[in-house]
C-alpha cells in the first residue's frame, strides 16, 4: 500500500486539469480539412486556456459554444496532423471559419525509431501514447511518476517499498534520470515496510520516457530500467498554486517574464500523518509523523529561440518514528526511527550551434544525510539492552552521508529524415560515509563515462539505432563496454516492428562494495522484440523478451560476483480512447518467468519481490457538464514467493518456502472543480477531490519475517486495509484544461 502522503497529491494533480464549463454564449462553427480539401474526420477544437472543445464530424464540420470573449487563440489538432493555433476575435455572434492542417503523413508514414521497451509519455506523444498528466492521475498513483508506471507491462506490484521492480530486477536496478542527469535519491529516505514518496513534483516535467529494457547508450549505470524525464521550459503564464488537507499543505509561486522569455518559481510542503493515523488504526505504533517538508526553486532562462538554461532546486526532510512487536520475543518491542535529509541540484543548458549541431551540457549535485536509531524497549516503552544474540545487536546507530555530483556534454549533429549521430561523456563523483555504532567507512569513486550513438535511416520502413558506452570505475578499477542497437520495421500506417539488444553494466550498492574487495560490475543482456499499431486513439502493444543476468552480488560464503539469473516474458498493453464515448482506458498484462541465484540465495529462486502474472486496469471519466472526474484502477497479481533462509558454517539452507496470497487492490478518486472567484481578473480554478485506495480491504500480503530461530513467522502488509483522502485545492492563473480535453474528448 502506498504511504498516505503520497495520496495527498493525487487530487491536486487532477483538479489542476479541470475547470467550470462556463455557459455558451457564443458560437464558433467551421470546417476542418485538408490541403486536398478532404474533411478530418474527428479533429479536436478547443479555445485555449478554456474548457471549451469539440470534435469535428464525419464531414470535418463543427460547432463549438464558448463564453470566452474578445482575442483568443483557437487550437485545432488531429493524429497525422500538424496542431494548429489560429487567433480569432469572439463577439456576441456566429464565427464561421475553414481550418486547413498541414498533413504530416510524409513523416509519420516513414519508419520512426521507437525502442523495444520504452514508453514515451511526452507533450510530442499524440494519439493513444501515456502522457505526464495520465501517469500521475492514475487512482492510487499518489502523484508518484515510477509508482503510476507500475500500470505499465513489466512493473512488478510491489506494496513495501518505493521505486520500480521491472522484468525480474530489483529496485535499485531501476535509475531515474532527469534532463539527462541520474536522480540519486528519488523518494525521501527509506523506511521498512513503508512505501516513501516521491521527492519531485509531477508537474516538473513534461516528458516521460520509461524504457523497461534495451535503452540508450546515453544512459547507464542501470542493469533493468531506465525512467527519464524532462522538465518543462517555460510556464504558460504566471500562476499561484494551493493545497490544503488535514495533513498536508503546500504553496507555490511560478512568475512568467513579461516578454516571456524567463520565470522563476519558488515551492514548499508539508505534512505529518500522525492525527491522520489517530482517526484510522495503523499496524505499526507511529510516535512520530510519518513527517515530510521540501521545499525547492527554479529559474529558467530562454537564451535564443533554440536556447534554454534551466537550474532547478531541492531540499526534504524526513522524521518518523514508530514500534512493532518484538519478532523474537513475546512482550518486547522494536524501536524505529529515521530523519532524513536530502538536498538537490539540476542545472541544464541546450543550445543551437548552427548547421544541425546542438549542444546539451548538464552538472548536478545531491547531498544526502541519513539517521536511524534503533532499539528494544519493554511493555512501558523504555529501552533495554539484553545479552545474547540476536538481541544484543537490536540497539543500535547509524549514520549514512552522501556526496553526489556529475557533469555531462552531449552533442548532435543532425541530417534529413531525421537521422542524426549523438557522442558525448560524463562524469560521476561520489563520497559516502557510513557509521554502524562504533564502526566507519568510507568509499569514493569516481566514474567516467563516454558513448556515441547514430540514427540511421537504411529504407524508407527501416531505421537502426546503434550505440556504444565505455564507463571507468576507480574504486573498482574496472572498464567496461556496452554496445547497444534498436532496428524498427514499418509495416503500415501506424504499424511496425521493434527489436533491441543491449548490454548494460551497474556498480553494486555500496553496503557491499565497503565490505569486500573483489567486488566488480553486474552486468545484464537484454533481447527484445515487440510490435506497435496506433491508430484512431488506439493503442495495441505487445513485446517478448528475455534478460540474461551475469555477475550478481552473493554474499554467502562472502561478498562476491559469483551469482547469475534470468528473466524472460511476454506483455501486452491496449490503450482505447475512441471506443465508448467519454471513456478513456487501458489494460496491461505481464507473464515473467524469472530466477536468479545472488545474496544469500543456496541455489536459483524465483526472487521473492516478483510475480509470473500481474493485471492492471486504468479507466478515467470526465463529466464536462459538471466538471467532475473519475478515476478507477483495479491491479490483480498471483503471489509472491517467499523463503526462510537460514545460514551457518558458511552455507545456506532453506528451512520455509510458500507463495502469499494473491494481491488485488482498487482505488477510486474523484474531483470537482468550481471557481471561487469567477469575475476575478486572475481566474482561479478550485476544488475538492477525494478517494479510497484499496476500496474493498483486501488484505495484501508482500512477504513474511522470521524470528532468528525460525518459529515466529510474521506478514510484511500495509499499514491499514484502506486509506482516504480528501482536500481542496487552488490554483491562480494556469488553466490545463486543452491538455484535458484533447486527451478525453
Amino acid at each position: 500500500m502506498k504511504s498516505f502522503s503520497k495520496k495527498l497529491v493525487t487530487p491536486a494533480l487532477l483538479l489542476a486539469l479541470m475547470v467550470m464549463q462556463a455557459n455558451a454564449q457564443s458560437i464558433i462553427t467551421g470546417k476542418v480539412v485538408n490541403k486536398k480539401d478532404e474533411p478530418i474526420v474527428a479533429a479536436t477544437i478547443g479555445i485555449k486556456g478554456s474548457g471549451a472543445g469539440v470534435k469535428a464530424d464525419s464531414l470535418g464540420n463543427f460547432r463549438l459554444s464558448t463564453a470566452e470573449k474578445g482575442n483568443q487563440i483557437l487550437q485545432v489538432s488531429s493524429v497525422g496532423y500538424a496542431a494548429k493555433e489560429t487567433g480569432i476575435f469572439i463577439m456576441d455572434s456566429v464565427l464561421h471559419l475553414r481550418i486547413v492542417l498541414k498533413d504530416e503523413a510524409k513523416a509519420m508514414g516513414e519508419v520512426v525509431i521507437i525502442s523495444a521497451g520504452a514508453f514515451e509519455a511526452s507533450d510530442k506523444a499524440k494519439g493513444a501514447s501515456l502522457t505526464p498528466m495520465d501517469a500521475v492521475t492514475v487512482a492510487g498513483s499518489g502523484g508518484d511518476i515510477a509508482n503510476a508506471l507500475r500500470s505499465l507491462p513489466g512493473a512488478q506490484q510491489i506494496g513495501e517499498k518505493e521505486g520500480l521492480y521491472v522484468r525480474g530486477g530489483t529496485g535499485e536496478e531501476t535509475k531515474q534520470f532527469v534532463d539527462g542527469l541520474l536522480l540519486k535519491q528519488p523518494n525521501f529516505s527509506s523506511i521498512p515496510g513503508l512505501p516513501q514518496p516521491a521527492r519531485l513534483n509531477p508537474f516538473l516535467f513534461r516528458g516521460i520516457l520509461f524504457s523497461s529494457g534495451g535503452y540508450s547508450a546515453l544512459y547507464g549505470q542501470a542493469l533493468s530500467s531506465a525512467l527519464i524525464l524532462e522538465t518543462i521550459d517555460l510556464p504558460e503564464e504566471s500562476s499561484i498554486g494551493l493545497h490544503l488537507f488535514p495533513q498536508s499543505i503546500g504553496v507555490g509561486l511560478q512568475q512568467l517574464a513579461k516578454n516571456k522569455k524567463s520565470s522563476y518559481g519558488i515551492n514548499t510542503s508539508y505534512s505529518n500523518l500522525k492525527a491522520y493515523h489517530s482517526v484510522i488504526t495503523q499496524k505499526p505504533d507511529f510516535f512520530h509523523g510519518p513527517e515530510t517538508f521540501s521545499a525547492d526553486a527554479n529559474f529558467r532562462i530562454k537564451t535564443s529561440e533554440a536556447g534554454m538554461l534551466k537550474f532547478y532546486t531541492n531540499y526534504g526532510y524526513s522524521h518518523t518514528g514508530m514500534r512493532n512487536p518484538d519478532i523474537d520475543s513475546s512482550d518486547l518491542l522494536s524501536l524505529y526511527e529515521l530523519k532524513g535529509r536530502n538536498w538537490y541540484n539540476n542545472l541544464s543548458y541546450r543550445e543551437s550551434l548552427g548547421k544541425q549541431w546542438k549542444i546539451d551540457a548538464a552538472i548536478g549535485y545531491n547531498y544526502y544525510r541519513d539517521a536511524v536509531n534503533t532499539a528494544l524497549q519493554n511493555a512501558s516503552k523504555e529501552n533495554i539492552s539484553l545479552t545474547g544474540y540476536p538481541f544484543a545487536e537490536k540497539n543500535t546507530f547509524t549514520h549514512n552521508q552522501s556526496h553526489f555530483a556529475q557533469g555531462r556534454l552531449v552533442l548532435t549533429k543532425g541530417w534529413r529524415y531525421k537521422q542524426a549521430v549523438r557522442f558525448g561523456a560524463e562524469y560521476f563523483y561520489s563520497k559516502d560515509s557510513y557509521l554502524f555504532n562504533d564502526s566507519a567507512a568510507l568509499l569514493k569513486d569516481n566514474i567516467a563515462a563516454a558513448f556515441a550513438e547514430a540514427d540511421i535511416r537504411l529504407t524508407h520502413s527501416i531505421a537502426a539505432r546503434a550505440g556504444l558506452r565505455a564507463e571507468h570505475s576507480a574504486l573498482l578499477d574496472q572498464t567496461t563496454l556496452a554496445p547497444r542497437i534498436s532496428l524498427a520495421y514499418r509495416l503500415g500506417k501506424g504499424a511496425q516492428f521493434n527489436m533491441a539488444y543491449g548490454i548494460f553494466y551497474q556498480k553494486p550498492e555500496n553496503m557491499y562494495v565497503q565490505y569486500s574487495g573483489e567486488t566488480h560490475f553486474t552486468r545484464a543482456t537484454h533481447y527484445i522484440i515487440n510490435f506497435q499499431k496506433k491508430a484512431g486513439n488506439r493503442l495495441l502493444r505487445i513485446e517478448a523478451y528475455y534478460k540474461k543476468y551475469k555477475d550478481l552480488i552473493t554474499t554467502i560464503p562472502q561478498i562476491k560476483n559469483e551469482g547469475d539469473g534470468y528473466a524472460g516474458g511476454i506483455e501486452l498493453f491496449w490503450r482505447d480512447k475512441k471506443t465508448f464515448k467519454g471513456f478513456d482506458y487501458w489494460v496491461s498484462y505481464t507473464y515473467l518467468d524469472t530466477k536468479r541465484r545472488y545474496l544469500d540465495y543456496p541455489y536459483a529462486l524465483r526472487p521473492n519481490f516478483t510475480t509470473p502474472h500481474s493485471a492492471f486496469v486504468a479507466i478515467k471519466k470526465f463529466f464536462p457538464g459538471i466538471s467532475f472526474n473519475a478515476n478507477l484502477s483495479y491491479t490483480i497479481a498471483t503471489g509472491r514467493p517467499y523463503y526462510n533462509i537460514q545460514t551457518s558454517d558458511g552455507h545456506s539452507v532453506i528451512q520455509d518456502e510458500g507463495h502469499t496470497n494473491t494481491y488485488n487492490a482498487m482505488n477510486l478518486s474523484f474531483a470537482y472543480m468550481f471557481s471561487i472567484f469567477p469575475k476575478w481578473k486572475h481566474r482561479d480554478f478550485s476544488g475538492i477531490g477525494f478517494g479510497i485506495n484499496n476500496v474493498f480491504g483486501s488484505r495484501q500480503v508482500f512477504d513474511y519475517r522470521y524470528s532468528y530461530n525460525g518459529v515466529n513467522k510474521t506478514p510484511v502488509t500495509q499499514p491499514a486495509a484502506r486509506s482516504f483522502y480528501i482536500g481542496l485545492f487552488m490554483s491562480f492563473g494556469v488553466d490545463r484544461t486543452e491538455d484535458f480535453i484533447d486527451q478525453n474528448l
